[in-house]
């Protein structure tokens, strides 16, 4: 095919680029894209792993957003905490925000005020020996400082249940309260907390509010004079979420500009050209588009995570148009180039392609979507690498192996002996010896410990919630029945043994539903109790003789008895909207026909101990931490099964492209040996092995295999040879100047992929061009 000329090369170029940016603009206006966790982790099979997977997703511990202000006097801190709660009740991203102002019966609408009596544990009974009693007490209250709270109450509550109720929902080693407002034991800090409206993995949302906390407390500084030097902390997955999301936006961005600039310097530099690093682009850019489009057919949505991994996994397609670029010379068309290089590239390429191909058995539809992304993409870049690319670049470029400092390099390469079997044999036994002896531990199962959260924020996060008085998040009782009251009533038959084991010290404290919502049973069990109007009229008559009270004084008293005795149960929808909702939410998960009441325990000095106790009624305690542990296990078994799935096709994959023993084994061997001097070096440095580190490895045995498949390729002819090595240098500069930068990342997630694919890179070219490398033909 004859050459383009340079105009037409450019205009191609730029037709191509237009093509891909219309696609680009309509996939950011169209994709959904999703942030659900629960997409990147295996099916729950037990109890507590389908319980902590429903709340990762939707529970409501994963909305709550925890505040506390401090530097400046109480008085100050406590205005500041009202004109907050104010503000921020008001914005529709909150369902509830409490600070400790909305106490006993205020936290519930006058409408359902009356129920008092059917939520009250109190027990009072409302006759005449019993409300004889309540007044005279409240004669003497009368006359105590406590007068001005208790005179409000006095008649509607003669027998003061608001105040039995308040006492009753008081958190287990809650707050105490100073002006009206939380504040914490020292009193130095104010306290609040909000539930959002958007779930905890929705960044959007999360973002939106925590953006309205810190909008509120700015302004609430401004309205307290005496507030201006006070400090805001806030806490909680939402708030770690944007933390997380503006650092890894920041770093990102960063490290891109970085990565951009010098990769354009770079490969300036290898081929003297300012167009090379333009045109050596789209083909990255088609596999990103190509990835994102093929997982928005495949799937309903494109996880966030699906994205970021994805461009970094495909980042290898860099090398096609390099090693085409670096093997194009006078005398020979593009086209003929690409169609030499070819078997090569497509080796490659389809054995990189059947390592993340397997994700698809995993069963786990993140890595589904991270294995359609990865392989669309990189058959995508291959393809127009080969089929587009050789129509954009000059056919007659200035040819690498012409390099007199190139021609140096390998001069003093080839002087380097072909490395003898005993030191192969060497490296690889010490290896070993090092992996198997390291001190430190090899898996690492704790999701906390991959956080990029900084510990000093965690430690505030610890602090705030103990402050709270928020119960233990490891331990946690699940009692499941059809509807919310039939749970409700599972977890009253279970109080009598909670009641033992806090009496024997087995536990310090618990908090379940129906301590703020009775059964339904319950709530009529005590309207049978109380006195029909006739009677307590009488009743109330009979208790007035002896008091200097009017009998008029009681007449709310009177109809809030009789709204409670005929009024149907309170059910949970009756507290949408208002402070119980939030205490609620989190201990009755509801779903389409099944509910969930939790019991959350404190202070557990013996977990075994608990579990006798409350197996004998057939439940369970449930270990989240264990939970999380054995999930991420399920999930690297599955990717360990993936990758030796993979580690088989790959090796029939480069036998059927070479057909010969002896090559097969010196393409193989570079990158069975690096992987394992990674994980030398990985473990030699106490690192305990994740996730992300087993999906570095496949990235880093893809560019292994390439890097020993093109020495190979060379043969021993000298030209060729220096042509491979120019691509290899640049391949690998480039792909070391990205990983690198990662490595150096406060994000653990691409430290741990960095540090990996950079020692891959190191090592499998030291290797490569050791083993995979022919003696130069005399």
């Amino acid at each position: 095919m004859r050459p383009l000329s340079a105009t037409w090369r450019v205009s191609l170029a730029l037709l191509w680029l237009a093509v891909l940016v219309a696609i680009g603009v309509w996939q950011s206006r169209h994709l959904q894209m999703s942030g659900d966790l629960r997409k990147f982790m295996p099916s729950a099979e037990t109890p507590a792993q389908r319980f902590l997977m429903d709340e990762l997703g939707e529970g409501p511990g994963s909305r709550l957003l925890l505040m506390s202000v401090e530097g400046a006097p109480a008085d100050a801190l406590a205005a500041q905490s009202r004109l907050m709660q104010v503000k921020l009740a008001g914005n529709a991203d909150f369902v509830l925000v409490s600070n400790g102002g909305m106490r006993g019966l205020d936290a519930i609408p006058a409408r359902l005020r009356s129920y008092r009596y059917l939520l009250s544990n109190s027990g009072v009974h409302l006759d005449r020996d019993a409300l004889s009693s309540a007044l005279q007490e409240r004669l003497a209250d009368l006359g105590s400082p406590a007068a001005a709270m208790i005179e409000p109450l006095l008649g509607a509550d003669p027998t003061l249940e608001t105040l039995a109720l308040a006492q009753q929902w008081q958190p287990a080693n809650g707050p105490q309260t100073i002006d009206g407002v939380w504040f914490d034991a020292a009193g130095k800090k104010s306290l609040l907390l909000a539930q959002t409206r958007a779930a905890g993995f929705d960044p959007t949302g999360q973002e939106r509010a925590v953006a309205a906390i810190r909008t509120a407390f700015e302004a609430s500084r401004r309205e307290v004079p005496a507030a201006s030097g006070a400090k805001l902390t806030l806490t909680g997955p939402g708030a770690f979420a944007v933390e997380i999301g503006g650092r890894t936006s920041k770093e990102a961005s960063m490290i891109g500009t970085i990565d951009g600039i010098a990769l354009f310097i770079l490969l300036i530099l290898a081929y003297r050209s300012w167009r090379t690093p333009i045109f050596g682009a789209l083909p990255l850019a088609t596999a990103g588009v190509a990835g994102l489009a093929a997982v928005a057919l495949c799937f309903d949505g494109v996880h966030g995570i699906t994205v970021a991994f994805g461009f970094t996994l495909i980042g290898v397609v860099q090398d096609y148009p390099i090693h085409l670029l670096s093997h194009q010379r006078a005398g020979i068309s593009p086209w003929d180039n690409a169609r030499k290089i070819w078997p090569t590239l497509a080796t490659g390429v389809a054995s990189t392609c059947i390592a993340y191909f397997t994700f698809l058995a995993s069963g786990v539809d993140g890595l589904k979507q991270l294995a359609v992304f990865t392989v669309v993409g990189l058959v995508s870049a291959a393809l127009t690498t080969r089929c587009l690319l050789p129509a954009l670049i000059d056919p007659a470029p200035r040819d690498p192996a012409d390099s007199r400092a190139l021609s140096r390099l390998w001069f003093q390469v080839e002087r380097i002996p072909r490395a003898p079997r005993w030191v192969l044999a060497g490296i690889a036994a010490a290896s070993l010896a090092v992996i198997v002896l390291s001190p430190a531990g090899f898996w690492e199962n704790d999701l906390s410990k991959l956080t990029p959260v900084p510990t000093a924020a965690l430690k505030q996060d610890e602090q705030l919630r103990s402050a709270l008085g928020a119960p233990d998040v490891r331990y946690v009782i699940a009692l499941q029945a059809n509807t919310a009251d039939a749970a409700l009533r599972r977890s009253e038959q279970l109080q009598p043994k909670l009641d033992a084991l806090m009496a024997d010290g087995a536990i310090q404290n618990y908090d379940m539903a129906s301590r703020y919502l009775p059964s339904a049973e319950k709530q009529r069990t005590r309207q049978a109790a109380l006195p029909d109007p006739a009677t307590l009229q009488q009743a109330l008559d009979a208790a007035l003789v002896d008091t200097d009270f009017r009998a008029d004084v009681f007449g709310d008293f009177l109809r809030d008895v009789e709204t409670a005795r005929t009024a149907p149960p309170l059910r949970f929808n009756d507290l949408k909207g208002t402070p119980l909702e939030s205490s609620l939410g989190g201990l009755l998960l509801q779903r389409e026909g099944h509910a969930t009441a939790l019991v959350s325990l404190s202070g557990i000095r013996d977990a075994s101990e608990v579990q006798r106790v409350l197996s004998t009624d057939g439940v369970q305690l449930l270990d989240l931490k264990a939970a999380s542990e054995s999930l991420v296990i399920a999930y690297r078994q599955r990717v360990l099964w993936s990758l030796l799935v993979a580690s088989v096709l790959l090796v029939m994959t480069v036998w059927f492209a070479l057909k010969q023993r002896h090559r097969v084994v010196r393409v193989l061997l570079p990158m069975s040996l690096s992987l394992l001097l990674i994980l030398a070096v990985l473990r030699g440095l106490g690192i305990e092995l994740n996730l992300f580190h087993l999906v570095a490895f496949i990235l880093a045995a893809g560019l292994g295999l390439d890097y020993a498949l093109f020495f190979e390729h060379a043969g021993d002819d000298r030209p060729d040879q220096l042509r491979t090595f120019h691509a290899l240098i640049v391949c690998s500069l480039t792909t070391v100047l990205v990983f690198f930068l990662l490595a150096l990342s406060s994000i653990p997630v691409l430290r741990a992929i960095g540090l990996t694919v950079t020692l891959g890179v190191i090592f499998n070219f030291v290797l490569a061009l050791w083993i995979a490398r022919a003696p130069t033909r005399a």
